[in-house]
């Protein structure tokens, strides 16, 4: 059976899923819901309409995963528990800070409606979850260590386009070269915050903003600037067109842990990803857990879920035979 997908919003991220959706034979993009006037979103799926999120209700029984591409600051924490009433539903939702009150959210609104929800999936949260989680069973003694970058966060950039006067603004999370080393070399070393990643902004104003204002709100922005080095630049429309166009990213996920009965082993584990288009990836990673959530759901599960629930051979087209066969 092909899996009828759903996707809310239209931009960056929604159009990875589109993208994504085109390379999993067990899937079909049925409809695009939209905040803006329908007529006004040119998607690149011929035959599938784009609709008012406001019409989401007469879908109900016509999609099998909502999958949503707002973003984290100001859509997920209402859209995810609002569309979990509707449908069955994937989200990127990326503010580690409070992830644990958006799953109860979300959790009492699928469980009340019988769906199934799966949260914060993409590359952290998502395949960096994962890899801890294996990093930290497999190495007890030990120490997790997180870098970003260097690449654009969609997240950190929306939540600086939210300002008042910033009319477009992309953020890069740098991380210091010293301390990747240092973690790397399985020294153990003590890191704040602040000594891991710097931040780099590149903003474009609105005509008459206060630039010295606008400065101070995105440095003072708690769960995304204020516990980090933070430099902003004030650039013009084509400078960021020209230069800051593209949306790569990645990163490292590194635990250093020993083994042995002394611990006198150093063990070393590390997971990286080098991406070309941030939101291309992500929206492939949550077409995989749309796969997940549908076939879970058939199972009669409701609720809401982490990437650290569901078992890997659930995201996967391969029959379990396969996976044995090819991946094992």
């Amino acid at each position: 059976m092909t899996i009828r997908i759903g996707i809310l919003g239209y931009g960056n991220l929604s159009r990875g899923v589109e993208s994504a959706i085109t390379h999993n034979p067990d899937m079909e993009l049925v409809v695009v819901f939209t905040r803006r006037d329908p007529s006004s979103v040119k998607i690149r799926t011929p035959g599938v309409p784009v609709v008012s999120d406001g019409e989401a209700i007469a879908w109900k029984d016509k999609i099998d995963v909502l999958i949503l591409g707002g973003g984290s600051a100001t859509d997920l924490p209402k859209q995810t528990p609002a569309f979990a009433e509707l449908f069955n539903v994937v989200d990127s939702f990326d503010t580690h800070a409070v992830i644990p009150q958006h799953f109860d959210n979300v959790d009492s609104a699928a469980k009340n409606s019988k769906h199934l929800a799966v949260i914060c999936c993409g590359w952290d949260p998502g395949m960096f979850s994962i890899n801890r989680a294996y990093a930290n069973a497999i190495l007890p003694q030990g120490k997790d260590y997180t870098f970003w970058g260097k690449g654009v966060s969609q997240g950190h950039s929306d939540a600086i386009r939210r300002i008042p006067g910033v009319r477009d603004a992309r953020q890069y999370t740098v991380p210091v070269e010293s301390a990747l080393e240092a973690v790397r070399s399985g020294s153990n070393p003590e890191l704040t915050t602040r000594q891991k990643h710097t931040r780099e902004c590149f903003v474009v104003l609105r005509e008459g903003a206060d630039a010295a204002r606008v400065e101070s709100e995105i440095k003072n922005m708690p769960n995304y600037f204020a516990d980090y080095d933070t430099t902003v630049h004030f650039v013009s429309e084509e400078t960021l067109a020209k230069e800051h166009s593209g949306l790569p990213h990645g990163g490292f996920v590194i635990r250093s842990g020993t083994t042995g009965t002394d611990n006198e082993f150093k063990d070393v584990i590390e997971y990286s990803l080098k991406l070309d288009s941030n939101p291309a990836f992500t929206g492939s990673v949550l077409v995989a857990y749309a796969r997940a959530v549908y076939r879970l759901s058939q199972e009669g599960q409701t609720g809401c879920r982490t990437v650290l629930d569901i078992a890997p051979s659930y995201l996967s087209i391969l029959s379990p035979a396969e996976l044995r066969k090819t991946l094992v």
